[in-house]
């Protein structure tokens, strides 16, 4: 088994959660074959499109870091706004916070990385990544 995997981010699958107007989505996490935590970047196809759906992680208990590597981001957390920058990072340590983000502008381009005490469970569903080959 390799002990670690290096590649583009452009160059890993691209997986839709089966909605028309979804981000470019690189499902950092099975593409590279992590199992400890969750890592997704999500990249907007136009001004204004939702990048993290509004939620909570009650049920998962996880905590979540949004990393904003291109672009800007528009969050509601509660009811409060937030607006990240390129460079700005975001960590929504209590689980039961309800968060949405929003990109400013078109290819703005968010890391996402999640995680809970114990071994990592993804929320997605097992189909979004069906095609997308694990390393060796």
């Amino acid at each position: 088994m390799r002990r670690w995997t290096v590649s583009p981010i452009t160059d890993l699958p691209v997986v839709s959660d089966g909605e028309p107007g979804d981000p470019i989505w690189h499902p950092l996490q099975h593409a590279l074959g992590i199992d400890t935590f969750g890592a997704n970047v999500f990249v907007a196809r136009h001004t204004d499109q939702v990048l993290v759906e509004a939620h909570d992680e009650r049920e998962s208990g996880q905590q979540e870091l949004y990393v904003v590597l291109d672009g800007s981001v528009v969050f509601d957390l509660d009811g409060e706004e937030a607006r990240l920058e390129r460079g700005d990072a975001l960590a929504v340590t209590d689980p039961t916070v309800r968060r949405r983000g929003r990109a400013s502008t078109k290819g703005t381009t968010l890391l996402v990385v999640g995680s809970s005490a114990g071994p990592f469970e993804s929320t997605w569903r097992a189909a979004h990544f069906a095609d997308v080959p694990r390393p060796d």
